[in-house]
């Protein structure tokens, strides 16, 4: 099985380099590509990572000529591995908010038949003790608990940037039309439990404050609310 493993990057040139040289090298025997979407940067994030392709030569570049979205930057990614004949694909944020030594814990269910992975900071202890303020925590948890029972479902963390996907979910849901935001994640698992996916959840540490995240907390949970309306009409 060949996994690529993916990096959407928009202005991280602080953070990238960090976090690719802290992938461990049992993970990087276990992909075969590391592709980095730089979503538009305007700093120098495209010229540290060709840099390091030298050294690493599993790293792939694709740039988008202008910032197009978190989403957006992952449709790309999920299109390049269809195109090449991915297994699966594991998403790795290139700000330092997830810890790259999880990579093989985010693989394996998808080598044992799992359609989907998702990183949960929940399943591994409170997030507050991780950086995570009140507001945001409360906020996460609300969001959460109506999700399920929208949904239907008990997962514990519909928004972690930390998921994996096999190909047959790549080409299941159909992620082309879903948005370009942040709110990308969460249309991916509703889009999995709406095609009876299967899910499996991975343990993951809370590392807020050490990384950068540009996501606006209000803005999203507004889109979040969105998402689940649509999903009450079945439009998505």
């Amino acid at each position: 099985m060949n996994f690529t493993c993916f990096m959407p990057a928009y202005n991280t040139g602080r953070f990238i380099e960090g976090v690719i040289r802290n992938i461990p090298p049992e993970a990087w025997d276990s992909i075969d590509t590391l592709l980095v979407v730089d979503d538009g940067s305007t700093d120098n994030t495209a010229e540290i990572v060709t840099g390091l392709v030298a050294e690493l030569p599993k790293i792939q570049l694709i740039r988008h000529d202008c910032n197009r979205g978190y989403g957006a930057a992952q449709k790309t990614a999920f299109d390049w591995a269809v195109e090449h004949g991915s297994s699966g694909v594991v998403m790795l944020h290139s700000d330092g908010q997830y810890p790259p030594d999880f990579l093989l814990k985010m693989i394996a269910p998808l080598r044992d038949g799992t359609d989907v992975v998702g990183g949960s900071r929940t399943m591994y202890g409170d997030m507050r003790k991780g950086g995570m303020s009140q507001a945001r925590y409360w906020g996460t948890v609300i969001l959460n608990g109506l999700e399920n029972f929208v949904f239907r479902a008990k997962l514990t963390s519909y928004h972690s940037g930390y998921k994996a996907y096999s190909l047959r979910a790549l080409n299941r849901i159909p992620y082309r039309g879903y948005s370009d935001t942040f709110n990308f994640d969460s249309e991916m698992l509703v889009g999995a439990i709406r095609h009876k996916l299967s899910i499996i959840e991975v343990p993951i540490p809370t590392l807020h404050g050490q990384g950068y995240s540009s996501l606006k907390p209000i803005p999203y949970g507004l889109s979040v609310l969105h998402t689940i309306c649509k999903f009450l009409v079945k439009r998505i």
